[in-house]
């Protein structure tokens, strides 16, 4: 990731790893944890919150993100996500792509599995021809 040294990615790895132990996940029983890392360096955590009404469960990367904007943090650079699927890698989900993207395009995006190993992509691979906040003029 450009400007991020080696160091801090292992550092959101392992964030996002431990966000994943505090999930609150007793119907689909599938942790899911994510780590964002702000612009000026900060690393925010989330984790999926479920619910007995299924509909309004809150995945990690959403929580991660509301997290950030109640702390005053809006501009972003990275993101880590990881659950306890061992055998590939696994990204976020649609909705929690559309979300990501209305803070900007330019996410570097680490899929990181339970043994910590990554494979870094980015968010425009992930959701190509994105409709943004520049589709409404902002």
């Amino acid at each position: 990731m450009a400007g991020t040294d080696n160091a801090k990615v292992k550092e959101l790895v392992l964030k996002c790893m431990h966000a994943r132990e505090m999930a609150y996940c007793p119907y689909s029983r599938f942790p899911v944890g994510a780590a964002i890392l702000t612009a000026d360096g900060a690393i925010i955590t989330g984790c999926n919150v479920e619910n007995a009404s299924f509909g309004l469960t809150v995945c990690a990367e959403r929580t991660a993100i509301q997290r950030a904007v109640a702390e005053g943090h809006i501009k972003f650079s990275a993101i880590a996500v990881t659950c306890d699927i061992k055998d590939s890698f696994v990204g976020p989900c649609g909705a929690c792509r559309q979300v990501l993207i209305e803070f900007g395009t330019d996410w570097v995006v680490y899929l990181t599995k339970p043994d910590g190993s990554y494979k870094e992509t980015s968010l425009k691979e992930l959701l190509p021809l994105a409709f943004s906040p520049a589709h409404l003029g902002h």
